[in-house]
């Protein structure tokens, strides 16, 4: 059946429900929005938004064809376990047509934000290699690279309209085969892509389950760049459950009383913001604010300064909301930690960021490499199942960072060196207290000053 699951066998296989409902699907053009329920009740509600300028209506198993026909078109160009294809989108629907396809023809994809800097995409082309770059119309003016193929996926749909829309069968697609490659800033004035396995993505949800309960009723805000990985737990969190995803358009995350309006109309349930962008929130909200469904706010990205979150606490309309602090790192798979905020944690002077999620292990560890005492400012190391393959076409590197684990006692464990300085503290949790480097974070995009020395050093003057 094409509303059968099949969706998510091939991003999780670990967990595979039963049966997934072929509920409908609202995809609002520059807003979408994947929605169960009435057709006819969700028009009405959706023609009055000011972002919405069309409106498509497609079944979870609609979906799944069109991302099987895409998929074997895909298959047809070589993609296949380990085979890098290239997305360089806008936020439409399409970026979930377009990963799903990738995923079934057995590939990784490797997210490509149109509007980053053309220096950096072409790198990012150029070292990823990708089978085929799929877009959504001609390819931004320079991201070009003469040795890829470039695929539009809404004007040459033709080219695969007619195939078969069963499921994909491809042989060799395990656990441990690649889902996609995101790129983070470099110290050396390149960026790094960081390549992330099938297993790191399903474990995270598998063992986050207790905290969250997520659910068919919840609905989520797809609000950052699907080239940052936020955006994989925001996605994958909205499709593995059932629930609904609402893909903020990009006009709207820059405008705070939009958004503001956004989540209260679409009845977002489950929001991620980095603390910067959420501090704007607040300040949008205002104290006569209009009622939310938000059941839970999730801070990452950077450091959370837990004091700025008095005005929100103080605000009757936000009693229901559960605020979370979930620190991680793009190479242990998007979250690390967890810490349910209380109205104690706004006295703190230092980020708490609670503790490991259960299938993780995470080190304080001084100088020497030997486990810090509580209290002790010491280099924080992650190991367990969601430390990542290692960085793309960087083996030095990924030595470097991604070392063997002498403490768990298991053959083969590795643990990621974070760069992060943490201590303990007495009740056991974790407390975030800077870098030991000098790399800073905007918007929770990770910035290396080496990367942006490098480029000054390149200009004549």
């Amino acid at each position: 059946s094409s509303s059968s699951g099949i969706l998510f066998r091939v991003l999780f296989p670990a967990r595979v429900p039963a049966r997934v409902p072929a509920r409908f699907l609202v995809l609002v053009w520059w807003g979408v929005v994947f929605m169960s329920g009435s057709r006819r009740l969700w028009r009405g509600l959706l023609v009055r938004w000011r972002w919405s300028v069309r409106v498509v209506f497609v079944s979870y198993g609609e979906l799944n064809e069109r991302a099987n026909r895409l998929a074997r078109y895909l298959r047809g160009l070589g993609v296949g376990p380990d085979v890098l294809v290239a997305l360089c989108l806008p936020r439409s629907e399409l970026i979930v047509v377009c990963v799903l396809a990738v995923l079934k023809a057995g590939g990784a994809y490797v997210p490509l934000d149109p509007s980053s800097p053309v220096e950096r995409v072409r790198y990012q082309l150029e070292d990823s290699a990708p089978c085929v770059v799929l877009t959504d119309g001609p390819l931004p003016e320079g991201f070009g690279v003469s040795s890829v193929p470039v695929v539009d996926v809404r004007g040459d749909a033709g080219l695969w309209a007619g195939l078969d829309s069963s499921d994909v069968v491809v042989p060799g697609v395990s656990s441990s085969s690649l889902a996609y490659v995101i790129y983070t800033s470099g110290s050396t004035g390149v960026p790094k892509g960081v390549m992330v396995e099938h297993r790191n993505v399903a474990r995270l949800f598998t063992a986050t389950d207790e905290w969250f309960r997520f659910g068919e009723r919840d609905v989520w805000a797809l609000f950052h760049s699907f080239a940052f990985d936020f955006s994989v737990w925001e996605m994958w969190g909205a499709l593995l459950h059932g629930g609904r995803l609402v893909v903020v358009p990009q006009a709207v995350t820059r405008s705070p009383g939009e958004f503001y309006e956004l989540l209260c109309a679409s009845g977002v349930t489950v929001l991620n913001q980095t603390p910067s962008a959420f501090r704007q929130l607040i300040a949008a909200q205002g104290e006569d604010a209009a009622a939310h469904r938000l059941r839970v706010v999730v801070f990452g990205g950077e450091a959370l300064d837990v004091a700025s979150l008095r005005p929100w606490m103080g605000r009757s309309v936000n009693r229901g909301t559960e605020l979370v602090n979930m620190y991680g790192i793009t190479e242990t798979t998007v979250h690390v930690t967890y810490r349910l905020l209380g109205e104690g944690d706004v006295e703190r002077s230092v980020s708490p960021i609670g503790r490991r999620i259960p299938d993780l292990r995470t080190y304080v560890l001084d100088r020497f490499g030997q486990p810090a005492p509580v209290g002790a400012v010491g280099e924080l190391y992650v190991g367990g199942a969601g430390v990542a393959r290692g960085y793309l076409n960087r083996p030095e590197l990924s030595a470097e960072r991604f070392l063997d684990d002498p403490f768990c006692g298991v053959a083969g464990a590795r643990m990621y060196r974070t760069g992060d300085l943490a201590r303990w503290s007495p009740d056991g949790t974790l407390e975030y207290l800077g870098r030991n480097d000098e790399q800073v974070k905007i918007r929770g995009f990770r910035i290396e000053l080496g990367e942006i020395e490098a480029k000054l050093t390149e200009h004549p003057a």
